[in-house]
């Protein structure tokens, strides 16, 4: 099968060579993560059921997932949350099945509650959260007319992907999931809802955290300071892994001392206190919030895995990227993918898979077009494989 892929060479900075970069990512713990998280926890949950019991991935979206911030009393050595957070599940699922029905409800809250249980250390379930199931219901006849496995496209959409990852971008997405995972051990103070802000002027980089303190692992205000100034070594350290240009971090810059005003938080979670959260409102699928690059406004995380190209198509462009530039070596600079879906068209026969490709000072990409059609044309007609890196929770959408 011959599908619509082309490639060309632009005429394009690279925004590694530009004097400006702005580079954002929100963390495990935003609201709008926690939203995106839990969206896509429910779908994969469900995909599962659906696969388990009936041999294939049911219609449903469940990418509406709201949170309401609550009332909190945070002080240093504890604080109390006054008024819990309010999770509002929302969406479509199928919930019968030749007239069977499916535990739909028990299935997303289960899933939403397995999600804030393992991301979210100081979290008490049971007294901070409520979480209120209101997934649409629709029912399917096994032989009726919409079916996952024709592989046909849901929406007229397009996905958008990039490679490879400047210096700025892999040291703020680095920065993140170094605060969220191996330094926890090491700074408990630290909460999940931590936001990196990074911008670049030429060589130097500035990297601004917003990062939430646990008041009972904080005992008092020095302490919270102490915190800080450690927490600007070890980073400074760190992002010389990914950069040899000068980073400076500032963190929390909101503080202001002499009023007694500091990022202190009972759970971590600036949601306990009144901060809103919604999908599709924080980082792209790779992780990052990039207005220098070429961006898709998609809505990834809860949508089905299958047909709907929203979802399915984004992933897939970042994976012919960054196929691409490995392909080619140091031959390219940057490689820019976007691929456009026709409704109720087969999901791997797009209206135009678009490879762009940058070359660097000096180099001949022109030869490896062959090379580039054909990766486009792999990860194409084998697009249900990121269908399955999904539900084995191999690959991220937020």
């Amino acid at each position: 099968m011959s599908r619509n892929v082309v490639v060309e060479e632009i005429n394009f900075t690279p925004v590694s060579d530009r004097e400006i970069e702005i580079v954002e990512r929100k963390g495990i713990g935003h609201p709008d993560s926690v939203a995106d998280g839990i969206a896509e926890s429910i779908s994969r949950e469900l995909s599962r059921y659906y696969m388990k019991h009936y041999g294939r991935i049911l219609h449903h979206n469940t990418d509406q997932a709201e949170i309401v911030g609550g009332q909190a009393k945070p002080s240093f050595g504890g604080g109390q949350v006054l008024e819990p957070v309010y999770i509002l599940l929302s969406g479509r699922a199928t919930t019968h099945v030749d007239g069977e029905r499916i535990p739909y409800r028990t299935i997303a809250k289960k899933a939403a509650t397995e999600f804030l249980k393992k991301h979210y250390r100081n979290l008490d379930i049971e007294e901070d959260v409520i979480i209120h199931t209101m997934i649409g219901q629709g029912s399917v006849d096994l032989k009726g007319l919409y079916d996952t496995q024709k592989y046909l496209a849901n929406d007229t959409s397009f996905g958008v992907g990039y490679a490879p990852m400047s210096d700025l971008e892999k040291v703020v997405y680095n920065t993140e999931k170094y605060l969220n995972g191996d330094l926890k051990t090491r700074f408990p103070e630290i909460g999940e809802d931590i936001k990196v802000m990074g911008y670049r002027n030429g060589d130097k980089m500035d990297i601004t955290i917003a990062a939430a303190f646990v008041g009972r692992h904080t005992p008092d205000a020095d302490h919270y300071m102490s915190v800080k100034e450690e927490l600007h070594s070890v980073l400074t350290d760190y992002a010389a892994k990914f950069t040899d240009k000068e980073v400076r971090y500032f963190i929390n810059t909101g503080d202001i001392p002499n009023e007694k005003i500091y990022y202190l938080t009972v759970t971590g979670l600036s949601m306990e206190n009144g901060d809103d959260g919604s999908v599709g409102r924080g980082n792209r699928v790779n992780g990052l919030i990039t207005p220098y690059r070429p961006m898709s406004m998609e809505a990834a995380a809860g949508k089905n895995p299958v047909t709907h190209v929203g979802k399915l198509y984004n992933l897939l462009a970042f994976k012919i990227a960054e196929d691409v530039v490995k392909e080619a070596g140091g031959d390219v600079a940057e490689t820019h993918v976007r691929i456009v879906s026709q409704i109720g068209k087969p999901i791997d026969e797009p209206q135009v898979a678009s490879v762009q490709i940058i070359p660097a000072k000096g180099a001949n990409v022109s030869k490896y077009f062959k090379e580039f059609e054909s990766i486009a044309d792999e990860w194409l007609s084998n697009i249900n494989k990121v269908t399955e890196m999904i539900l084995n929770d191999e690959i991220d959408v937020f």
